[in-house]
């Protein structure tokens, strides 16, 4: 049986096929989760990417090539707006973005990044507002009831597609969770020399980084290998994470998204146990009624309390109107 894409970055011990017909298979995969850029830096870190066909290294190369144009692009106008935010007193911490590219996976386009993620506090939107638009950005969508993020654009003469700054005040709707954001505040801790421009905890970006991959049915390999580097990266303490996550009324949502995790790469047991592990559908999904089952499971049997989930239905049922 041929290795899976994370089996061929994260088991240095499974041998690579020789046949030029995997690769190809490989590149539909990759291609489906634009994550050629994490498959060159982390097949370059563990000595395997010299040893594919050709054709294989030249498309993950080009790909890499367009992302980094974009990164540095995205990162010289994530600088632009934190300085803006610094300058104007406001508190704001940066999401995943480029600050993550180059802290977790080495490199600024190791990673793609498509918009600009910020953290602001609630108290502080009216202004956080204000100096996205002072800026030139425009108000991209209605808020939308219930959620925790806003969203602002403009067009740059270097790119064909509008940037994209979302401010988020929370990481999860309000009436599905019992998330104290303040918490997140509280660890974060100043980048460089600044005053207002934070950085999550090591802790918190994972906490933060399960979530979101939970929030996506990790429908992408890109919140695997997001994950999975975290996990290899950070001394991740699950007791606390599942302790708070009780609290949070998060920790079905944490144990369904590890549990995930592990069962796409089982060695992970070996480099962090995870001891809340249950077995998923979502290698099952192969038939209609399984696919119907784990949509359940994730939509509204992932809360802690039958009260969320109710509301969960509420809001979905809306949105089919």
């Amino acid at each position: 049986m041929n290795p899976t894409i994370l089996q061929v970055l994260f088991e240095p011990q499974v041998k690579l096929p020789i046949d030029s017909e995997y690769y190809w298979q490989l590149l539909n995969e990759i291609e489906k989760s634009k994550i050629h850029p994490q498959i060159l830096f982390l097949m370059k870190g563990n000595g395997r990417f010299m040893d594919t066909p050709a054709f294989f290294q030249q498309v993950i190369i080009e790909k890499f090539q367009g992302v980094f144009y974009q990164n540095i692009l995205i990162k010289s106008q994530t600088d632009l707006v934190l300085r803006e935010f610094e300058h104007n007193g406001l508190d704001v911490i940066p999401l995943k973005g480029t600050l993550f590219s180059e802290e977790q996976f080495g490199h600024l386009g190791a990673r793609p990044t498509s918009d600009i993620d910020l953290l602001i506090k609630a108290s502080d939107m009216d202004q956080a507002i204000e100096s996205v638009k002072q800026l030139g950005y425009k108000q991209k969508e209605k808020q939308i009831p219930n959620h925790f993020h806003t969203s602002f654009s403009k067009y740059l003469p270097e790119s064909k597609i509008p940037l994209t700054v979302e401010l988020h005040w929370d990481i999860l709707k309000k009436d599905t969770a019992n998330l104290e954001i303040t918490e997140f505040w509280k660890e974060g801790y100043l980048i460089n020399d600044s005053l207002h421009v934070k950085q999550l905890s090591d802790y918190h970006l994972f906490y933060t980084i399960c979530l979101h991959g939970w929030r996506h049915n990790m429908d992408s390999l890109k919140y695997f290998i997001d994950i999975i580097q975290l996990l290899i990266n950070l001394d991740i303490d699950f007791e606390r994470l599942l302790a708070d996550a009780k609290r949070h009324k998060t920790k079905k949502r944490i144990i369904r998204t590890l549990s995930i995790v592990y069962e796409q790469l089982p060695i992970l047991h070996s480099v962090k146990e995870f001891p809340y592990y249950i077995p998923t559908l979502f290698n099952k999904r192969n038939s209609a009624i399984n696919k119907y089952v784990d949509f359940i499971d994730y939509s509204f049997l992932s809360f802690d309390s039958p009260k969320h989930s109710i509301i969960e239905l509420r809001n979905w049922l809306y949105l089919q109107k």
